[in-house]
Order: structure tokens, then C-alpha cells, then sequence
């Protein structure tokens, strides 16, 4: 199944029963767009969990964000001392 996020952003969802792997996975699809597989051995966790983990969202891209500060923060820095 797949979820367009907006015009040209689709992020692929896939529901699977599998023992090995935890409940949600975000990973990398095959057009570089994010996958995220959700799995059906964890439907009761899920489901008593659904408001924690959709509430997980604000959070995972204020820690993103972060990391990407971080970065730019750091190209700057050898930016200026090229210069």
C-alpha cells in the first residue's frame, strides 16, 4: 500500500507477520522514499499503543531536525575556516 504524503512524496507501508522483526520499521524503499513496515504480530501492542506512537511523530522530526542542524552547523564551520 502506498500513501501520498503530497504531491510528489509517497511513502510505502507494508504490513507483515514476522517474528524477528519489532512492531514498526522505518527503512529505505526502493525509489531512495521512506517504507515503513508495520508488523501484524504486534496488533495488540499496536493497537493499545496507537496515540503513543502516532504522538511519536513530533518528536522523531524534532530529532531530526536536530541532527540536521547539527550537520549544517558543522558544513558551515569548515566553510568558514576554507575561507
Amino acid at each position: 500500500m502506498q500513501y501520498e504524503i503530497s504531491e510528489n512524496k509517497i511513502v510505502e507501508f507494508r504490513l507483515i507477520d514476522d517474528d524477528e522483526l519489532p512492531p514498526i520499521v522505518i527503512t529505505v524503499g526502493e525509489n531512495d522514499e521512506p517504507k515503513v513496515i508495520i508488523n501484524n504480530k504486534f496488533k495488540i501492542w499496536l493497537s493499545l499503543n496507537r496515540k503513543i506512537i502516532g504522538g511519536v511523530a513530533e518528536a522523531l522530526y524534532g530529532k531530526i531536525d536536530e541532527i540536521l542542524n547539527a550537520h549544517l552547523s558543522e558544513q558551515r564551520m569548515y566553510e568558514r575556516m576554507e575561507d
